[in-house]
């Protein structure tokens, strides 16, 4: 829902910085490794001891190298399947730091186990969400589905709720994680659905498929 919108937005402010880093012979690839290490040590550095707005101002600082990166091959004209591969393995790399960090920081210092387990499971869940659109068109079979929750809307609220909570605003970060874990659940129903449609439409045109 997000990347619909707030991707084409991004995209057009980036692009002289894109243009920049191209001028200097910084390739997309280099960008996107990076982007995925700062999201990572920020992560780990930062939530684990509680430093809640650091880390989340350094981590979207880093997080906007996701569409720098696209923007710089769609510049070169060569949008490669390594890169697309390389992007999508290192966004699920980002998404483990980060939900990852929060569970370390609540099971320790943070002493809250259910936030610790909300945590855990906006972190499965999320990667779930992810692999189910993967491994349907891997199969050759149709995802058409956003969803409630994509990896836009998880790192938007969770990072906006974890800078918040930094800020002292209480009770946000439960709820977002509460969100985000429910949502996620959500869209992982969605998907399947969608492609167990499009698995039964290709069963049924099989000869001898069920046409009932």
């Amino acid at each position: 829902m997000l990347n619909k919108y707030a991707r084409a937005f991004f995209t057009r402010v980036l692009t002289p910085f894109a243009s920049f880093l191209l001028r200097h012979n910084v390739s997309p690839d280099t960008v996107t490794l990076i982007g995925t290490l700062g999201v990572v040590v920020a992560a780990l550095v930062f939530f684990p001891i509680g430093w809640f707005l650091t880390g989340t101002l350094v981590i979207t600082a880093f997080i906007f190298s996701d569409l720098v990166d696209g923007n710089m091959a769609r510049q070169l004209g060569r949008s490669t399947k390594w890169g697309a591969f390389l992007d999508s393995t290192l966004d699920r790399v980002a998404d483990a730091a980060i939900f990852g960090a929060l569970a370390i920081w609540f099971a320790g210092d943070g002493d809250n186990l259910r936030m610790s387990i909300l945590a855990i499971v906006c972190l499965g869940s999320g990667q779930v969400v992810s692999y189910c659109k993967a491994r349907a068109e891997s199969l050759g079979l149709a995802c058409d589905v956003s969803g409630l929750i994509e990896r836009a809307e998880r790192l938007v609220i969770s990072l906006v709720a974890t800078g918040l909570d930094g800020l002292g605003v209480p009770y946000i970060q439960e709820a977002a994680l509460w969100f985000i874990a429910v949502g996620s659940v959500i869209t992982v129903f969605q998907r399947m659905i969608a492609v167990h449609r499009s698995a039964s439409a290709i069963d049924n045109a099989l000869p001898g498929g069920d046409k009932g």
